[in-house]
């Protein structure tokens, strides 16, 4: 069974090639089935290599298998082979299931779309180049599926292309996420002029050896590493494309934000994580990057209005939480969060489509309102979602999250700013959680239900919400599966605080949260308004709502110099030597064009006169 391994990602593959050849002459549920039919047979073989690998594990944990020798230059001979570990298998398997569950969603939610076959071909590239970067057992082929997702996130944020913000927002994500990508790459030639190899695992057993902890070549390639891993998880500070991307279909969303794009950072640092471990600066720097992430996008979260935005934040947000597990090494309690967030924010996702679709597309909070009455499905189907989000109790995002709150104090690594972090984002992702179903599900009604879900959306929801509760109760089992590819996390337990201590304070917060939003959403909306409408209210509310004032300066620190500079030299100094060399081979030719008289006795006395003048020149030199 495990040799059937490359079939994973071939059939997302064969999946798109089919549907971007030929899907414009299929009927809509030939293309659905074709979409939704790779996706489901992926999800299905890596269940049945999941239940082979868990039951014989190969030996050392991990199985190998090469197809062919990609590129072989001197030394550089990276495969196209793959790599399955239990870190590589949880994510194949949340990739493959979750993405399925969005497919389904789609059929849907994109019926009357006139794309509607060019979408599913996207979605299925999409999937596809997600299982290459989580799969592939050299750095260079886990780019080429880094740079795929790149590449497949721009073509579905921007794929309402005939509205010119939503292609704005597509290069946006492109250009920011490259900035990230070029740090990467400079970090895979040092590896590979440090280590000598880009095969993952000779990699990380060549770098204790060749490198000493602290040691520059490790800080500089940890360091552009992490670069990459900013980019493309939406960190700070390159966090700034994501908000935007909510410019593409609800399902693009969902499946950027829960299973695929987002994560690939976390699974590239806890992938390299010996070369992290070499680089401790850098190591902490990833730490402070993810606490420094969740608070800033969790007091975004707190002022936007529209509710896909929202949700933006929020996994922004909680990609921090990631970061912070990572950075205080606790590998497998970062990829235990990453599946519970795949579950219950693809849930939000999908049950925020619900909503939309709901209010004729709008997608403004303030502008609803009522709605758990009208629909009762998407009500508590966001309920359940913005429970494990927020880190209720018995929950799914309770245990992934409780296990950071308190990785972030136990760890060696870990202090108390961390943690108090890692409180203060509870208390603020229960505020914004509760403010957004507050004032979507409750208050007066805006306006009657144009439309509600059919089984194709319902299904997936029902499914996701089960996961999202039931999800975090295999947590000990599950985080044993990781130790045998991760390091497990070593606890210091430092007094005063205790396990059971921290998870009380974390409790205590989320609640506070939920009063709060309690109080200034939903009994007093005034008390909101006029907490937003003073001095000091209304400049913090601008800075929380634009980001923090992130694109305001990238507009004017690199945007408008670079626009400035095309003006300047809108014709382009650079071309001018080479028009110049265009215009002397004009000139050149119209001097030697007006030879051309048609006059043979002229031609055959220049022939000869040519003649004697090279023949005088051989005889006197």
């Amino acid at each position: 069974m495990l040799e059937l391994l490359w079939l994973i990602p071939v059939l997302p593959f064969a999946g798109a090639a089919f549907l971007l050849l030929f899907g414009p002459r299929l009927g809509r549920a030939a293309v659905a089935a074709v979409g939704c039919g790779s996706i489901a047979a992926s999800a299905v073989l890596a269940s049945l290599i999941a239940v082979r690998f868990i039951g014989a594990p190969p030996a050392g944990n991990a199985y190998q298998q090469v197809l062919w020798t990609w590129i072989g230059v001197g030394n550089l001979r990276p495969d196209i082979g793959f790599h399955l570990d239990a870190l590589s298998l949880v994510m194949t398997l949340v990739v493959t299931w979750v993405g399925f569950l969005i497919h389904v969603y789609s059929i849907e939610y994109m019926a009357g779309d006139e794309g509607y076959s060019r979408f599913f071909g996207y979605m299925n590239l999409f999937v596809g180049s997600m299982l290459t970067l989580v799969l592939g057992n050299n750095l260079l082929l886990l780019f080429l599926g880094w740079e795929g997702v790149g590449l497949c996130s721009y073509l579905l944020i921007g794929f309402w292309y005939t509205v010119p913000a939503n292609g704005t927002a597509a290069q946006k994500a492109f250009i920011v996420t490259r900035v990230g990508d070029t740090a990467m790459t400079v970090g895979l030639f040092i590896l590979f002029y440090g280590l000598g190899t880009l095969h993952i695992q000779e990699m990380l057993r060549r770098a204790p050896a060749e490198w000493a902890s602290g040691s520059g070549m490790a800080i500089a390639a940890a360091a552009l590493l992490l670069g990459g891993a900013v980019g493309k998880s939406a960190q700070l500070p390159l966090q700034t494309w994501l908000p935007d991307a909510m410019a593409g279909p609800t399902p693009t969303s969902a499946l950027i934000h829960a299973a695929t794009m987002v994560t690939a950072g976390v699974y590239l640092i806890a992938r390299t994580h010996v070369i992290f471990t070499l680089a401790p600066p850098v190591q902490f720097a990833v730490a402070v990057v993810g606490a420094l992430t969740l608070l800033m996008a969790g007091f975004s979260a707190l002022t936007q209005d529209d509710i896909k935005r929202v949700l933006a934040y929020s996994t922004i947000s909680q990609i921090g939480y990631m970061f912070l597990a990572l950075g205080v090494a606790a590998w497998s309690t970062a990829l235990f969060h990453f599946m519970t967030h795949a579950f219950f924010k693809a849930l939000l996702f999908m049950a925020a489509g619900v909503v939309i679709e709901a209010m004729h597309h709008e997608q403004n909070i303030f502008r609803m309102g009522g709605l758990r009455t009208s629909l009762p499905i998407a009500f508590w189907i966001f309920v359940i979602g913005g429970a494990a989000l927020s880190g209720v109790p018995f929950t799914s995002g309770y245990f992934s999250k409780e296990l950071i709150v308190w990785s972030a104090w136990a760890s060696p690594i870990g202090n108390q700013l961390l943690w108090g972090a890692a409180v203060a984002g509870v208390l603020l992702t229960s505020l914004y959680t509760s403010r957004l179903i507050f004032l979507v599900f409750f208050g007066n009604a805006h306006g009657h239900v144009a439309k509600r879900p059919g089984a194709a959306e319902t299904i997936p929801l029902l499914v996701l919400a089960v996961l999202s509760i039931a999800g975090g109760y295999i947590g000990n089992r599950f985080l044993a599966f990781l130790n045998t590819a991760l390091p497990a996390f070593e606890e210091t337990h430092p007094p005063p605080v205790t396990e059971g201590a921290s998870g009380m304070v974390a409790t205590a917060a989320l609640v506070l949260g939920v009063a709060l939003a309690y109080l200034f959403y939903l009994r007093n909306r005034g008390w909101a308004e006029a907490a937003a409408s003073g001095g000091l209210g209304r400049a913090l509310h601008r800075l929380w709502y634009t980001d923090w004032g992130m694109d305001w300066f990238y507009d004017r620190v690199f945007v408008r110099p670079v626009q400035w500079a095309a003006r300047v030299n809108k014709s382009d100094f650079v071309d001018a030597f080479y028009a110049g060399l265009a215009w002397l081979g004009r000139l050149a030719w119209g001097i030697l064009g007006g030879t051309e008289t048609g006059r043979v006795r002229w031609y055959a006395a220049g022939l000869a006169g040519g003649a004697v003048v090279l023949v005088a020149i051989t005889l006197l030199l």
